[in-house]
């Protein structure tokens, strides 16, 4: 036995030269530098001979059956060519010339100078092997060009780690290896005798198949058997070698073990391909299907909150007024309902709903994908304007309702005052109807006649005292009218049925007067003093009727100077009861010179007065009512001024508060403007600082919860104005609600610059120099630049710009043509320019290793006999050698996307592929270069 090993350190079929750098790939030369040329006259060692005849055998067959034929001899059935050709045409998928059909040694030499030519343009340098020795069946050189077939097609491209062939080959043998007992794989020879390492191989890529725990290193063939027994019946790949040769063998074939441990490798490689490809395509499916939901709750929740405006609106501009006082304070108390509790939930989530949009838009385009265009009539403008609508029709509708409850107000008390003077005058009017048509006259004396007439005229003074009572009970009617009183039915009813009995009252008084007058000329005695006391009397009886009437009169009043107002009206009445007083003496004393004329001159008096029914009795109940009265008016007048000065209190105290609130307001809206601009440290220092910032206004909430309670008891004490302070709840409600999403958007805003930042790979130090440069080219400090500004500060960052280069770049970070750019759009475009994402092209390729690399063939030429056409599928190669080049398919069947991926994605793309329409679509192909487009372009997904 030649130990070539000692000469040249590996045997070597073919040459190389060069040296074997750590980059990998390159010539033929590059994974076979570590071989010495090989020497044509040195003998191989008849061991490895037989381990190597049988395992490159078996490596060539377990190719040409895809065509559907073997080699039986290595040295022998490669003699013509025809299989030589037609192997190299199995393992590359390639065409070779035509081969020549004849038997004659020429043919045979040129068949095989047609392979070793093309094994030579696929980059391998063939040296000392001939066509004319392969032809004569030269058993060293064939197993040579065998070998060198095996190197260039089956372990070249084995790269791990930037190493190639194999070092690459035995780095993936150490690492999948590593973590089994009693296996160290250091080459390989001797590494593999025991067995171990094939069975951890296997075990380590398919668990279920080998039970690694019950392995004895001391039992080699056992455990080599039975590995070499799973590989070929579970994983397709053929038994090379012998347990006991290479258990008897001190050395076992370097190549033998080569050849077969590659055949390992290609079998699980396709796996991590399509595991590596599966991951890719569920991360890009999961940004997808988040995105997706982000948009369903954008559309659901932006649904729910213009239903809600939608069903408010009609209530708030509802402005039909109610009957009642009650019925309007319940629909004010309603109104209340509505701003403290079912008002702010809906403002935060319109905040909520502006947010969760920026953030949905900003991680579609760091994903690449198109912009989210809400369903019609759900845009953020939309939204905006029916919050618009809606705050137009809440405006004045809290006014309205004061109003209306101050109308009704007033309304009772003038139905209340209408049936007061009413009732006082119909109780005076009853039965004089019938005493004025009495003809008493006709049958009286001249005593009596005289009586009568004065009494008549005393009744007319009355009369013309009442004539104002009644206008005022018409006036009262007509305001009720106006002010459109619920009752004006019955007021008018009864209204015009006092006008009518006062004008028929005149119409009997005219008649009896000129009865009276008529009998007058023949009467002659009158009473004097009767008449007089009688006529000073009615008026002042009238006066106190009125007097008492206007203390008991109710009245309502909103501001301290209107009470004020009414005492010191009070005060002058007050101030006439002593002129009244001395009326009153000098009417009593009337009488009382009445009764002593009569009695001085011994006249008997028939009875009272004949011509007023006022008597002193009366006179002096009555003034001894209003003398009564004038305390409790006193009182009543004391009440409200004390109510008065504590609605003025309360005024007093919610201004106080209010010009607090609304200043403080207006400054944290000028500060958050401020800080929005400057932007000082990092974006989590500005994040931290803005909470922080945040929960200061939070902190503040309570400062605006009393003032909502102070404006409470403000309104339950119906207080309609305030000149303390030119804030009203209202502006303090919308300057709060203002303040609240102005630093709910600007936290977003640097959220979404640190989800750029990260997304894109930006640096801190680059974030903030974005933001410097921003900062002094946005002269205004407005947030945003102008065109002219904007090319300024790209050309301080080192652009060239001509006018079609600047148009493109305005076209992106101003699709809306606005005229201004903002700063978010300025680092969009910034972290576009220096960092990338995944592509469609990457996706599409990820679903091209999933579904296998499928390739369709059309025949051109009729094939040789014994030549099966095979499809390529997951590595497998084969056809006709005849045929055209393959030609690739776009498509995916529903069963590789269940088997390559989670159930939920293997659906989720399912639902979502058109049906593949090439062709030679099989039944289930499915579409998955036009999915992959869709995702990153325009699509309804």
């Amino acid at each position: 036995m030649v130990d070539y090993h000692a000469a040249n350190q590996s045997y070597q079929y073919g040459p190389s030269s060069g040296s074997n750098g750590a980059g990998g790939g390159g010539s033929m030369g590059d994974y076979m530098a570590q071989e010495d040329d090989w020497d044509r006259d040195l003998l191989l060692d008849p061991a490895w001979e037989k381990q190597q005849r049988k395992t490159f055998t078996a490596w060539c067959n377990s190719h040409l059956r895809k065509a559907g034929t073997q080699i039986e001899n290595i040295d022998e059935d490669f003699r013509d060519g025809l299989k030589l050709m037609l192997l190299l045409e199995v393992i590359s998928g390639e065409r070779l010339p035509k081969p020549e059909r004849g038997k004659m040694r020429v043919h045979k030499i040129n068949n095989v100078n047609k392979a070793l030519d093309f094994i030579a343009s696929k980059g391998v340098k063939l040296v000392s092997i001939g066509a004319e020795e392969i032809v004569d069946g030269n058993a060293k050189m064939t197993l040579g060009m065998i070998w060198t077939i095996i190197l260039r097609f089956a372990i070249q491209d084995i790269s791990v780690e930037e190493t190639s062939a194999k070092e690459g080959l035995l780095l993936w043998c150490q690492r999948k290896t590593a973590p089994y007992k009693n296996v160290n794989v250091q080459n390989f020879h001797i590494s593999w005798k025991d067995g171990l390492a094939f069975n951890a191989l296997i075990h380590r890529h398919r668990p279920e198949l080998i039970e690694y725990d019950k392995l004895r290193k001391d039992d080699p063939v056992t455990n080599l058997n039975n590995a070499f027994e799973v590989a070929e019946k579970y994983l397709d790949i053929p038994k090379m070698l012998d347990a006991e040769d290479i258990v008897n063998t001190a050395r076992p074939d370097e190549k033998a073990i080569m050849t077969y441990v590659s055949s390992f490798y290609h079998a699980f490689s396709g796996a991590q391909k399509a595991e590596t490809a599966a991951n890719r395509i569920c991360k890009v499916l999961a940004v997808n299907q988040e995105n997706e939901h982000l948009m369903e709750d954008y559309e659901r929740l932006a649904s729910d909150l213009l239903e809600w405006i939608r069903r408010t609106i009609p209530w708030l501009e509802d402005r039909v007024p109610q009957k009642t006082i009650q019925e309007m304070q319940q629909k004010l108390e309603d109104f209340r309902d509505y701003r403290r509790v079912h008002k702010p939930p809906k403002v935060q989530e319109k905040c909520q709903l502006e947010i969760n949009f920026n953030t949905l838009q900003t991680k579609l385009r760091l994903s690449n994908r198109p912009a989210f265009m809400p369903s019609e009539g759900k845009m953020v403008s939309d939204i905006n304007n029916g919050w618009q609508h809606l705050e137009q029709a809440e405006k004045g509708y809290e006014e309205w309702l004061l109003n209306e409850i101050r109308r009704l107000e007033r309304l009772d008390h003038l139905a209340e005052k209408f049936r007061q003077k009413a009732s006082i005058h119909e109780a005076w009017t009853d039965g004089k109807e019938a005493m004025l048509k009495h003809r008493d006259y006709e049958t009286a004396t001249l005593s009596d006649i005289k009586a009568l007439i004065r009494k008549h005229e005393a009744f007319e003074s009355d009369l013309a005292a009442h004539q104002d009572r009644v206008e005022q009970i018409a006036a009262i009617a007509q305001e009720l009218n106006e002010l459109d009183y619920y009752d004006s039915h019955n007021v008018n009813t009864r209204c015009q049925k006092i006008c009518d009995q006062w004008d028929a009252l005149g119409s009997l008084t005219h008649s009896r007067r000129e009865a009276l007058e008529k009998t007058e000329k023949q009467l002659e005695t009158i009473d004097q003093l009767h008449l007089e006391y009688a006529k000073r009397a009615a008026p002042f009886n009238n006066w106190m009727e009125s007097a008492m009437e206007d203390l008991q009169d109710m009245f309502i009043v909103h501001t301290i100077e209107e009470i004020e107002g009414l005492i010191s009206a009070h005060d002058q009445f007050k101030s006439t009861l002593p002129d009244a007083d001395r009326e009153r003496e000098a009417i009593l004393a009337i009488h009382k010179e009445a009764q002593r004329i009569a009695e001085s001159n011994h006249i008997k008096l028939s009875g009272s007065n004949p011509y007023t029914t006022v008597t002193p009795q009366i006179i002096n109940s009555k003034w001894e009512k209003v003398q009564q009265l004038v305390p409790k008016r006193d009182h009543a007048l004391l009440e409200e001024q004390s109510k008065q000065q504590s609605n003025e209190h309360l005024r007093r105290q919610f201004a106080s508060q209010a010009n607090i609130v609304g200043p403080w307001i207006q400054t944290k809206m000028e500060e958050i403007g401020r800080i929005s601009i400057e932007m000082n440290g990092t974006l989590e220092d500005q994040l931290s600082h803005l909470k922080q910032y945040e929960r200061s206004i939070v902190d503040y909430k309570p400062n605006l919860d009393l003032l909502e309670q102070q404006h409470q008891l403000i309104q339950e004490a119906l207080i309609f104005d305030n000149k303390h302070t030119n804030y009203t709840m209202e502006h303090i409600r919308v300057g709060w609600e203002q303040l609240l999403t102005t630093i709910a958007r600007t936290i977003n805003e640097v959220e979404n610059q640190i989800l750029t930042r990260d997304a894109k790979g930006i640096s801190q130090e680059q974030m903030q120099e974005f933001r410097a440069s921003f900062n002094h080219f946005d002269k205004k400090q407005t947030g945003s630049m102008d065109s002219d500004d904007f090319r300024a500060l790209l050309i301080s960052t080192g652009y060239s710009l001509g006018d079609a280069e600047f148009n493109r770049i305005m076209s992106v970070v101003d699709p809306n043509h606005s005229g201004l750019v903002t700063f978010q759009a300025f680092i969009d475009f910034m972290s576009r320019e220096t960092t990338d994402t995944d592509t469609a092209d990457q996706v599409i390729a990820s679903f091209k290793v999933l579904a296998g690399d499928k390739v369709s063939q059309t025949p051109s030429r009729q094939a040789p006999r014994g030549w099966v056409g095979q499809r390529t599928c997951r590595g497998r190669v084969g056809g006709d050698p005849d045929s055209h080049p393959a030609a690739p398919q776009n498509f995916i069947t529903a069963e590789e996307l269940r088997r390559e991926l989670p159930p939920d994605q293997a659906e989720y793309c399912i639902a979502r592929m058109a049906p593949y329409q090439g062709p030679d679509a099989v039944p289930g192909a499915l579409d998955y270069k036009s999915f992959s487009t869709a995702l990153y372009g325009e699509s309804d997904l």
